[in-house]
């Protein structure tokens, strides 16, 4: 029942997102004979629900995953979690202001959540849920000239965190802390060379938290640095990133695969991840994890 529900839910978000339904109380709204210019500009938004919001990352429902193993449940092992399981992803950013140096910046807000949903055990419980909220500024680079074709630097701040209580001095979770968070800076320079997008990126913790007491070695096995390749072949799309610590050797590597099942609206997407820090509870657990979907952005 569980599983018809789920894939009942993924086909009604693939059909509005195919069919753009509107809000049907709309429908009949007409501002032709309006004649303030600012009222008429944003009734109009208001009927196209135009308001900036735009795909950040990839916002995908993937309801097939399984692991090489079974995962653990770390509150209080009530029920027993399972290697299978299925994930969402929603992913949107808000340009708030652009070009305040002249230089054609961007400034913009993002919001991620990403949540493991181990849908196939008793309850269906969500294992973790992961809020990632961005403030960041893209520079524009016009490189034609040189090997490397930068096309952008990006410059952001970031919160990560699965919102959960401490629990390292309650008895019953015998020292384990169910919280998980990181503030942390990052850059990333964007290189192009024909259909491949190439993204360095070097990520810093906030100083004075890189050794959170909730997860005092994160670092080691999340890393400083990713590299990410992202490649255009007619219609598919296919990524690569990798990223780890080059002093403790640990990491990890997520390929993705996506083609359009319909133009701009929905995608096929497979995603496979292999190394640390698939979710922030167990980050410091090996995991690789085959999962099959859709997404509706890329």
């Amino acid at each position: 029942m569980r599983l018809f529900l789920f894939l009942y839910m993924s086909l009604i978000v693939t059909v509005l997102q195919a069919e753009q339904i509107s809000d049907a109380t709309k429908s009949k709204i007409n501002i032709d004979n309006i004649r303030n210019d600012t009222s008429k500009e944003n009734m109009q938004k208001w009927l196209d629900n135009s308001f900036g919001l735009r795909p950040y990352k990839a916002n995908y429902l993937l309801p097939f995953g399984v692991a090489n193993k079974k995962y653990i449940n770390h509150k209080l092992d009530i029920v027993p979690y399972d290697k299978f399981e299925a994930e969402i992803q929603v992913s949107l950013q808000l340009q708030v202001f652009k070009n305040i140096f002249g230089l054609g910046e961007k400034y913009s807000l993002a919001y991620t959540q990403q949540a493991f949903w181990q849908i196939y055990v008793t309850s269906s419980p969500f294992r973790e849920n992961l809020y990632n909220p961005e403030g960041f500024v893209v520079f524009p680079i016009s490189d034609k000239n040189s090997i490397f074709q930068m096309r952008s630097l990006k410059f952001a701040i970031a919160h990560k965190s699965n919102g959960q209580p401490n629990t390292e001095n309650i008895p019953e979770f015998r020292g384990f802390n169910l919280s998980k968070s990181i503030n942390y800076f990052y850059t990333t320079l964007r290189l192009q060379h024909s259909t491949l997008i190439t993204d360095l990126t070097l990520l810093v913790p906030f100083p004075g938290t890189a050794n959170l007491s909730d997860n005092p070695d994160l670092m080691k096995y999340l890393g400083y640095t990713k590299v990410k390749f992202t490649y255009f072949y007619n219609k598919h799309m296919f990524s690569v990133m990798a990223r780890g610590n080059l002093d403790s050797m640990r990491g990890s590597v997520e390929m993705t695969y996506s083609y359009p099942l319909r133009k701009d609206k929905s995608y096929l997407y497979i995603k496979l991840f292999s190394g640390y820090v698939e979710s922030l509870i167990d980050y410091n657990k090996d995991i690789t994890k085959l999962s099959i979907g859709f997404s509706f952005s890329r």
